[in-house]
């Protein structure tokens, strides 16, 4: 079984939208994977099958041995544990600082801080942010804020990161620097990639494996792909 299994996998909500039809792919261990697609090609929700915010309908997801289609809602937070998430929005806490952000998630597990610090000083150094270890989310540019949201993410050094839309609010220099920072964290932690994007340059300029959805059906599998979604659906 490949790291990341999904096989004949339904996702079909109760307005009776099919979001995701027959989908069958497996990812390997440290692969970067692009998932791109029309807006409403179902791409936010397959990411959302991997991580279980939504369970299939009907098929399976196997994330890093973990049956993700039969996980007990008490159980989630152990699958959650092997992932890193970045949004779009940030989602960061506006009254705590970048350091705080970051060792949040750590102190809800019950870490103690001599254990936290170290690791919450290398994931900010890893995105280029150790020197704004004191200032709040206000006090950052988007790019930052979002390298504040990539921290955040890998500071348990997670088996898979995902990122949806992780350039979406963002300018293309800063878009591009925000997909290098990503980029090297696959290449030198050989942590498991999976970015949503609809960001057509950062795509063909990276040349990693390319998933393109097409109304909730596996439209095209690329291996050092290009953008090929069709945007006018």
């Amino acid at each position: 079984m490949k790291f990341i299994d999904i096989k004949n996998c339904y996702k079909v909500y109760k307005n009776g939208v099919t979001a995701i039809a027959d989908l069958t792919l497996s990812i390997d261990k440290g692969e970067f994977v692009f998932v791109t697609g029309a807006s409403g090609c179902g791409k936010s929700t397959f990411v959302k099958l991997l991580y279980r915010e939504e369970k299939p309908t009907k098929g399976q997801v196997w994330v890093g041995g973990i049956n993700v289609a039969k996980l007990y809602n008490s159980r989630v937070y152990k699958l959650r544990r092997k992932l890193g998430i970045v949004f779009q929005d940030f989602k960061l806490l506006p009254k705590l600082t970048v350091y705080e952000n970051v060792s949040f998630g750590l102190e809800n597990t019950g870490m103690k801080q001599k254990e936290i610090k170290p690791l919450v000083l290398k994931a900010l150094e890893r995105v280029g942010l150790k020197e704004k270890i004191r200032s709040f989310p206000n006090q950052l540019s988007g790019g930052e804020q979002q390298r504040v949201c990539i921290a955040r993410a890998i500071v348990n050094d997670p088996k898979v990161l995902i990122c949806d839309e992780p350039t979406g609010n963002l300018d293309p220099k800063t878009s591009k620097e925000i997909m290098k920072v990503i980029a090297n964290i696959n290449k030198e932690m050989g942590t498991t990639v999976i970015t949503v994007t609809h960001d057509k340059e950062i795509v063909n300029s990276l040349k990693k494996r390319v998933i393109t959805l097409d109304n909730g059906v596996l439209a095209n599998d690329t291996m050092k792909g290009k953008y090929t979604a069709d945007e006018s659906n």
